[in-house]
C-alpha cells in the first residue's frame, strides 16, 4: 500500500536507531516530508512494537532493478528499476553504468542526470572503461580504455554536476592524474577492477581517492608477500570500503573481517545490483554482455564470471544481522549514514533526525521489510494490528 502519509505521523513504540544509539519504546514524528522533533495533538499514531525504524537505506553502487538496465534502458524503465529498489527500502540511489563506448556513455549521462535533477536519482557512477583488463569482470575487455584524464572530464562534463563516483584501475597509465581530477572537481574517486601493487593503491589514496569498489571483489587476494590493495584499502582510514553483502560475493567471515578493521564508520553496504534485482531467473545483458541468472545469481553466459548481483538492500540489512552478526547500529552506518555522507547529501539523508527527509524503513523483529517511507509517502505502509 502506498501514498501520502497524515500531515503528522508518528511511528510509536517501536526501537529507532538514531546516531546516539537505539531508543527502546521510540517514537519518530512525520510533518508533511520530513522528519519532527515534535507533534501536534491530532496527529495519526502507528504503533508498531517489536518492531524497528531506521533511515531508509543509501546505495551508491547499483546498475538496475525490475528488469531495467540504468546503463541502457528508457526513462520509464529506469523509473521502473529505482522504484522497485524503494519497495525494498533503498529511499536514495545511485546510478552506475558499466563499461560502454565514450560517446554513448556520455549520451547516458546526459539521459540520467535529469533524473538527478529531478530528485529520482542521488547521482551517477561510471564504473568502467577505466578498468584494468586483468580483472575486468563482467565488462566487455574490447571497450576498455586508459583512465586519460580528458576522457575522465568528458564523463563527468556530460553529467552536468550529476557525477558522484568514477572506478579507476589507478595503476593504468593516466590514473594518477585522474585522481587528482576527480579529487579536484568534488568527484569520488573509486579503487577497483584494479591489478595495483600495494605500493601502487598508497599512491593513490595518498592522491586522493576515498572509496574501494566493492572490496575484494574484482582485486588481486591479499598475499603474505604481495599484500596488494586489499591490505591499502583495509589499513587507510581515508578509504571507506563497498561490500557486496549477499552470500555469493563475500563469505561471512570476510565481511566481518572488512568491519573488525575498518570500523562500521568505514564500510557502506551496496548491491551493485543489475536488472533481474527484484525481477527473476532469466536471460539479461549487461551493457554489450550476456547474463544468465539462475538461483538468483548472475553470471556471464560466456566464461561465467559473476555479473553483479541480485541483491536489494534489505536482504543486505538481513544478512548483515542475522547471518553475520553485525551490530544493527553499526549495519545502519553502513547501509545509510556513511554512503550519504560520501555522497555529500547527509544533510537530508541517512538518519533519523529532526529536518532531514522523512526516509525511513520499518523491520520487523525478524528484520524483514515492514514498511518503506520516503519524503514522507508511504511506499509499503507498516500493516498493524
Amino acid at each position: 500500500m502506498a501514498g501520502r502519509a497524515a500531515d503528522s505521523t508518528v511511528l510509536a513504540g517501536a526501537r529507532v536507531v538514531l546516531p546516539t544509539g537505539t531508543v527502546e519504546d521510540g517514537r519518530v514524528t512525520v510533518e508533511s516530508t520530513r522528519i519532527s522533533d515534535s507533534a501536534p495533538e491530532d496527529a495519526r499514531v502507528i504503533d508498531l512494537p517489536g518492531h524497528w525504524v531506521v533511515p531508509g537505506f543509501v546505495d551508491m553502487h547499483n546498475h538496475g532493478g525490475g528488469g531495467a538496465s540504468f546503463t541502457s534502458g528508457t526513462v520509464d524503465e529506469v523509473l521502473h528499476g529505482i522504484h522497485t529498489h524503494r519497495e525494498h527500502g533503498t529511499t536514495t540511489l545511485v546510478a552506475s553504468t558499466v563499461t560502454g563506448e565514450m560517446d554513448f556513455l556520455a549520451q547516458r549521462a546526459g539521459v540520467l542526470s535529469e533524473l538527478v535533477e529531478q530528485g529520482d536519482l542521488a547521482g551517477i557512477h561510471f564504473e568502467g572503461p577505466f578498468i584494468s583488463p586483468c580483472r575486468k569482470g563482467a565488462h566487455s575487455e574490447q571497450l576498455l580504455r586508459y583512465p586519460d584524464p580528458a576522457e575522465v572530464r568528458k564523463l563527468v562534463d556530460a553529467a552536468r554536476g550529476a557525477a558522484r563516483m568514477v572506478t579507476l584501475a589507478t595503476e593504468l597509465p593516466g590514473g594518477l592524474d585522474s585522481v587528482r581530477l576527480l579529487a579536484d572537481l568534488g568527484v569520488i574517486a573509486a579503487i577497483g577492477h584494479t591489478d595495483a601493487t600495494y605500493e601502487q593503491t598508497v599512491e593513490a589514496i595518498d592522491a586522493g581517492a576515498t572509496v574501494a569498489t566493492h572490496l575484494f571483489n574484482a582485486m588481486p587476494p591479499l598475499a603474505h608477500r604481495e599484500p596488494g590493495p586489499i591490505a591499502a584499502l583495509l589499513e587507510d582510514d581515508r578509504i571507506t570500503v563497498e561490500l557486496i553483502n549477499d552470500g555469493t560475493h563475500l563469505h561471512p567471515a570476510t565481511l566481518e573481517l572488512a568491519y573488525r578493521h575498518k570500523g562500521a564508520g568505514r564500510v557502506a553496504l551496496i548491491t551493485d545490483a543489475m536488472d533481474a534485482a527484484g525481477f527473476g531467473d532469466g536471460l539479461y545483458d549487461l551493457g554489450p554482455l550476456a547474463v544468465e541468472v539462475r538461483d538468483g545469481v548472475a553470471r556471464l553466459v560466456e566464461g561465467g564470471s559473476i555479473a553483479g548481483s541480485t541483491l536489494t538492500l534489505d536482504t543486505a540489512f538481513r544478512r548483515a544481522v542475522t547471518i553475520d552478526r553485525i551490530p544493527v547500529e553499526d549495519v545502519v552506518r553502513s547501509i545509510s549514514a556513511n554512503p550519504a555522507r560520501l555522497l555529500g547529501v547527509d544533510d537530508r539523508v541517512g538518519s533519523l533526525e529532526p529536518g532531514k527527509d522523512a526516509d525511513l524503513v520499518v523491520l520487523d523483529a525478524d528484520f524483514v521489510l515492514a514498511g518503506v517511507m520516503r519524503k514522507g509517502e508511504w511506499i509499503i505502509e507498516p500493516k498493524t494490528a
